[in-house]
């Protein structure tokens, strides 16, 4: 990954290939941030009408190049759009800043060195700023054989003004690698192939990384799975030439009070099995375990960072094939908690696997359990393809996931769980179905979880079908493909049960 270092310079007198500093929307015309002085001294004050010339207005991820002049040690000046000029004694939105430096390493691909000068003016903008670039300069290249068919990702970050020594800002930094280092490791896994990604290699990936990180992992294969009873997670993968996995990843400190349950759907293709996925939306399902790739990558995250806090992963990891031995529509599967399920429909499976995994996450008693899910196409439909859904059975819960979301830089939206949606998913043969209303579907999908949480268990779901997956061009921090989504939210979510700020 890209390497961050902190320096006391100021943007013209550090050594690198390019210098990133800010400029905001001001009322008359674009202006200068903070952090940048030095380098427009070295254009005599005239940087801001030099950017104006060129075109530049301050937007928002707006992005600008000019020749360095003498006086600035770097070849290129960099000029990324901050949004407007925050008003007298006001500082910069932290995403903004995430997404300023995000925009300035994804155009400095290729690049070895960045001095980033943008307005770190505390350990907050410290982090924001090495976040936001971390992530920015993120690059998929483990099947690229051409060097010619791609530029590498920039190779190093330092940010300017900040402080090595002030223990605060140091925190800031390492923080910020630990973070960007699981996003980017949960974006991994995500854009892998899945001829490559198949449960098994998913689950031997959470062994590699248990090893390296002190983790305790625990791999159900088929046959265990069978003698469990988990019967949600072997009626998904039966179809599949890959058998599914439950992999539980265990992270504990010896100060924790608390235990936070993740549980993550990892579908590593969906196919719609039976329920075949017709054209057009099958190409990008390899995306669907994305929720057990946030899971895992927050369990390691938390692990890098010593939270005191006891984080236990749980991965339902399958393959949604037709097949020979498929499940049909029509049958009825008994699930891991004694209830029996009718599939009406096989292309439903996301939630099928996360019921057995959430039935065994209760068994522990942990104080909540968060499930992350691509789980339905109905919440992309009502939220658009950047903001994720949470649901909960408790209000109070629901509120501080929001809140802890939005202070993270994720977008996210709080949803209700109306009970009469419940009425839907009756079945004549089976104590549930697995489809109810079309209307509200994602709702419907997340009462239906809600029935397989243990009894007076703190629980919320996280739908990130939307913004699991871009496929646009990127933006800000955000690549093409595989997102992270969620990640930064529930390592700030397992942080705060740790200090007392949730549960």
């Amino acid at each position: 990954m890209t390497a961050l270092t902190l320096s006391t310079s100021s943007g013209a007198a550090l050594r690198a290939d390019a210098v990133v500093i800010g400029v905001t929307k001001g009322a008359k015309g674009p202006e200068v941030a903070a952090g940048a002085e030095a380098v427009d001294a070295a254009f005599d004050g005239k940087l801001a009408a030099t950017l104006e010339l060129l075109g530049a207005s301050g937007g928002e991820g707006e992005v600008t190049k000019l020749p360095a002049p003498s006086g600035v040690k770097s070849a290129v000046v960099l000029a990324v759009g901050l949004g407007e000029t925050p008003a007298d004694g006001a500082g910069y939105d932290a995403e903004a800043l995430r997404r300023a430096a995000g925009a300035a390493a994804r155009a400095l691909s290729g690049t070895k060195k960045a001095a980033f000068a943008l307005p770190a003016e505390d350990a907050a903008g410290v982090e924001a700023v090495a976040t936001g670039a971390l992530l920015g300069a993120y690059a998929y290249s483990a099947y690229r054989v051409d060097s010619a068919s791609g530029k590498g990702p920039l190779g190093e970050v330092a940010l300017v003004g900040a402080k090595p020594r002030d223990k605060a800002h140091k925190a800031a930094a390492e923080r910020a690698t630990a973070v960007a280092e699981e996003v980017n490791r949960a974006r991994d896994l995500i854009n892998m192939p899945p001829n490559d990604l198949n449960p098994k290699a998913f689950a031997a990936a959470v062994q590699a990384a248990g090893k390296e990180h002190g983790l305790k992992v625990e791999v159900l294969d088929e046959k265990a799975l069978v003698k469990g009873g988990f019967g949600g997670i072997m009626g998904v993968g039966r179809g599949s030439a890959t058998p599914p996995r439950l992999v539980k990843v265990a992270y504990t400190h010896p100060k924790a009070k608390k235990t936070v349950a993740l549980v993550g759907k990892g579908i590593t293709y969906d196919s719609g099995g039976i329920s075949l996925k017709p054209p057009g939306h099958n190409e990008t399902m390899k995306c669907d375990m994305a929720g057990a790739a946030a899971v895992f990558a927050t369990v390691v995250a938390a692990a890098k960072l010593g939270v005191q806090v006891n984080v236990t992963g749980w991965l339902a990891l399958a393959e949604n094939m037709p097949g020979g031995n498929a499940t049909r529509p029509g049958d009825v599967l008994k699930m891991y908690s004694g209830k029996t399920v009718e599939v009406l429909n096989t292309d439903a499976e996301g939630r099928l696997v996360l019921a057995d995994a959430l039935a065994r996450a209760s068994e522990e008693n942990p104080d909540a359990i968060v499930d992350v899910a691509t789980l339905t196409g109905a919440m992309v439909l009502a939220l658009g393809t950047r903001t994720f859904a949470i649901m909960s059975n408790d209000d109070g819960f629901r509120t501080a996931l929001h809140e802890t979301a939005t202070e993270s830089g994720e977008q996210a939206w709080p949803m209700p769980m109306p009970p009469e949606l419940l009425k839907a998913m009756d079945s004549p043969v089976a104590d549930i179905a697995n489809m109810g209303e079309r209307m509200g579907g994602g709702l419907v999908a997340g009462l239906f979880l809600q029935e397989f949480v243990g009894e007076g268990i703190t629980w919320a779901h996280l739908d990130i079908a939307g913004p699991a997956f871009h496929e646009g061009a990127p933006f800000g921090y955000t690549p093409k493909g595989g997102t992270g989504s969620a990640v930064r939210t529930l390592v700030r979510l397992v942080e705060k049960a740790a200090t007392g700020g949730v549960l």
